[in-house]
């Protein structure tokens, strides 16, 4: 659905060069909710922007639904960006415009009658819950009511991809979900393929199916959400699933000196990481039985990565040397992640 290939831009200040993406290739498919997370000046705007062509990369080539958009005319690229909306952290509505009205703004401009735009508006007020605010004014709707405009406002062409520029920054958290719900819910209804640009691990998390790390204008990691949740590669992203991981290492075990070697009278330290699938399973109880070791839980949670349940418990397991070791052989062989802290006194 979109491709980027080997895509650059470069801004020329007074104070030099300014390289804002660095041979950047991407390809987000059809139908999937894809996430772009960095932090500020990493470049992501800069890359959802040159997807639709607002900002007109330096160099490479931008594909949205098989057509070259970094070839067309200024005439073409104004009738493609018709299938591309787009919706911002600040909203962007006209304050003398009523809700109904701003919905109908891209509509009105295309020349549409006013019978056609009704027929497009109305069902549009619906799917975002704003039925009976169409004659209200964004001075009179909430933060999250003014992005439902925004949201319908970006439909109103029946656009095959939306884009997202930190959409739900500026909003709290209540209200957040509910409009990552609401994406979710088009995404799902409308076959529509959406790339969230943001700063937040928790939006990624909670709607996106893959997902791209950007720094320093390249990307670093990409990959399926769950995967690059669960098992992060690089540092940046380390600190980003850090961000939103409630299973941190208590303080008395930071505190405890912890080595990768064992030693005589040592315990082992292990957090295990499960999906739903195998939750059920009595893993602990089992290796406790079978090896003769005992096992003190330090900590549990468990969270979710859009629709699964994903689960952390921080064991400490007490044994001779040997059972440790095939206490350790035997949870790596049953599918779960394994990571080692170390032995501990």
């Amino acid at each position: 659905m979109i491709e980027l290939v080997n895509v650059e831009k470069t801004y020329h200040t007074s104070s030099g060069d300014i390289h804002a993406l660095k041979r950047t290739s991407l390809t987000i498919n059809q139908g999937e909710i894809f996430g772009i997370i960095g932090l500020s000046g990493a470049g992501k705007s800069t890359l959802i922007r040159c997807i639709n062509m607002l900002e007109v990369p330096t160099a490479g080539q931008v594909f949205v639904d098989g057509e070259e958009l970094t070839a067309m005319t200024e005439t073409q690229l104004r009738k493609a960006r018709q299938n591309i909306g787009m919706i911002f952290q600040h909203f962007n509505l006209l304050a003398s415009r009523t809700v109904f009205d701003n919905i109908a703004f891209p509509l009105e401009i295309q020349g549409l009658g006013k019978d056609e735009i009704k027929k497009r508006v109305e069902p549009l007020l619906e799917l975002v819950q704003l039925q009976d605010r169409a004659d209200h004014y964004p001075s009179q709707l909430s933060g999250g009511q003014k992005q439902r405009v925004g949201i319908a406002r970006a439909l109103a062409s029946n656009p095959k991809v939306l884009l997202c520029d930190e959409a739900t920054s500026a909003l709290d958290p209540q209200t957040t979900k509910s409009i990552l719900n609401l994406l979710r819910d088009i995404n799902q209804r409308l076959n529509l393929t959406i790339v969230m640009i943001t700063h937040q691990m928790e939006v990624v998390k909670e709607i996106c199916d893959r997902v791209a790390v950007i720094e320093n204008g390249s990307i670093i990691e990409e990959g399926n959400m769950v995967d690059v949740f669960t098992n992060p590669q690089n540092q940046t992203t380390k600190e980003f699933v850090k961000s939103v991981d409630k299973n941190t290492l208590p303080e008395s075990l930071k505190s405890t000196p912890v080595s990768r070697e064992y030693f005589e009278g040592a315990n082992l330290a292990v957090r295990l990481s499960f999906f739903s699938g195998n939750a059920d399973k009595p893993i602990v109880s089992g290796m406790i039985k079978r090896f003769g070791v005992d096992a003190n839980i330090i900590s549990g949670n468990t969270d979710q990565l859009k629709d699964r349940i994903y689960g952390n418990l921080l064991i400490v397991i007490e044994g001779p040397q040997k059972a440790l070791e095939d206490s350790l052989d035997y949870l790596n062989s049953q599918n779960l992640q394994v990571e080692v802290i170390g032995y501990v006194k």
